[in-house]
């Protein structure tokens, strides 16, 4: 498959997992704020866990699409980012020791796709200026 086709195909594929999550987490949101706590609440508050699982699929389904040295170019930029998301998150650590506010989980996902993002760019534009 091409790279141009297997790119619009994970697009695809990835835009509309987004699309369901967004929707699935208003849902659930709004749903369960009117409710008890009870199982079945419990239940909905997890259900944005099924769209998330699709975005998995998606990315899972991507790297497969992907020739080798793609394939491994992207792996290498995972890898920059989680190094460069456990660098903050330690050092993050050690600042709410000092009083700093605690930080929510989602913080840590949103920084591990942006250095992947960033470290993806960079490299990218290294490799066309050479």
């Amino acid at each position: 498959m091409r790279e141009k086709q297997a790119n619009h195909m994970y697009f695809k594929e990835l835009l509309s997992a987004f699309f369901i999550y967004f929707i699935v987490i208003f849902l659930s949101n709004f749903l369960a704020d009117q409710m008890t706590p009870q199982p079945l609440r419990t239940l909905i508050i997890l259900a944005p866990l099924i769209p998330a699982i699709m975005m998995i699929w998606a990315i899972i389904r991507q790297f497969r699409r992907m020739d080798e040295y793609i394939r491994r170019r992207q792996l290498e930029n995972v890898g920059i980012s989680a190094a460069m998301t456990a660098v903050f998150a330690l050092s993050y650590g050690f600042m709410e020791a000092a009083g700093f506010p605690k930080l929510s989980m989602f913080i840590v996902w949103g920084l591990l796709m942006a250095g992947w993002g960033i470290s993806d760019a960079v490299r990218c534009w290294k490799e066309k200026s050479a």
